[in-house]
């Protein structure tokens, strides 16, 4: 009977020890299991300005969640007020001859020209009296050469003050040429090009969010001078982000884009299915030399990026993606 407990307590020993060993292989095997890591990145989009100016106001701080078209921040445009001012008062100048050139010659203006012409045909007629008494006393022998060849000399002079009058009369009928009324034109559209370009100008001293998003950092405050393309505002967009990993190239076979595996998330302590939607086509760096001249080479590691097919996941920048095996 003695021999018999004794039987029963050493097996029960041994059950004991063989379970611990179990624990023990098991325990150091999930330890020393190969895991690959990876890290949660989204696309971030800096909000900045085409022109340089100073901060007025500020109307995001960090942490903040914006909706797309929401407005960021505004710039002073003292300058580009001015400006504004200049290039309307040309435009206005502008439209102001162009209309001017439409019109033609004031009604005024017609009417001297006319003036001018008949007076000119009044001193024709008379230039031509005179030529031709002094031409009559001419060949009777009564007056010298010199004064015959001084009224016909009136009278042509007089002849072409006439026909410059008259096209000074026509001109002011016709008003402008085809080719000063397209200049008039031509000068009134540069000077919308100006007004149109300023405002827009003024315009981009309000900046507005390109994306919904949460505002990851504010670089500058109220009252700040930035330049022009100053990123001052950083956006997160959570609707776009993926995981990276650094894969050794002896890992990556089997592996393709469109190739899905489960990666575990510690920060949701929960299991999530990934796509690999990105391979880099060219290695990053060893992460492994060989250390003989011979027999070994050194391993190359590439660039991998996967999406979780769950788009609500819930998964954030900076968090990490376990992958436990060989490979993916």
């Amino acid at each position: 009977m003695k021999h018999k407990y004794t039987y029963t307590i050493l097996i029960i020993v041994l059950c004991l020890m063989l379970l611990a060993l179990l624990f023990t292989v098991r325990h150091y095997t999930l330890i020393n299991r190969p895991v690959i890591q990876g890290v949660v990145e989204c696309r971030t989009y800096r909000a900045s300005s085409k022109i340089p100016g100073r901060i007025d106001s500020l109307f995001v701080v960090e942490g903040d969640w914006v909706e797309q078209g929401e407005l960021l921040y505004t710039l002073t445009t003292p300058e580009l007020n001015a400006k504004l001012q200049q290039v309307t008062a040309l435009e206005a100048a502008a439209e102001a001859l162009n209309m001017e050139v439409d019109h033609g010659a004031r009604k005024q203006q017609i009417e001297a020209a006319r003036s001018l012409w008949q007076k000119a045909i009044a001193g024709k007629e008379l230039a031509e009296r005179s030529f031709q008494r002094v031409s009559n006393l001419y060949a009777k022998g009564v007056v010298p050469r010199q004064q015959y060849d001084e009224a016909l000399a009136n009278m042509e002079a007089m002849n072409a003050t006439v026909r410059a009058a008259k096209a000074e009369y026509d001109l002011a009928l016709d008003g402008a040429t085809r080719e000063q009324k397209e200049a008039a034109r031509a000068k009134v559209r540069e000077a919308q090009g100006a007004v149109v370009e300023v405002r827009s100008y003024i315009d981009d001293a309000r900046v507005y969010a390109p994306v919904s998003g949460r505002i990851a950092d504010v670089s500058s405050e109220p009252g700040e001078l930035v330049g022009t393309g100053f990123p001052v505002v950083a956006i997160l967009d959570l609707d776009d982000c993926w995981v990276v990993f650094n894969i050794r190239e002896s890992d990556l076979h089997g592996i393709d884009v469109g190739y899905r595996f489960l990666g575990h998330v510690p920060a949701l302590d929960k299991d999530l299915e990934f796509e690999v939607y990105y391979i880099a086509s060219e290695a990053d760096f060893a992460t492994w030399n060989a250390t003989r001249a011979r027999g070994g080479f050194d391993i190359r590691t590439f660039e991998l990026r996967a999406r979780a097919i769950d788009r609500q996941s819930g998964i954030l920048p900076g968090m990490s993606v376990i992958v436990y095996g060989k490979r993916l």
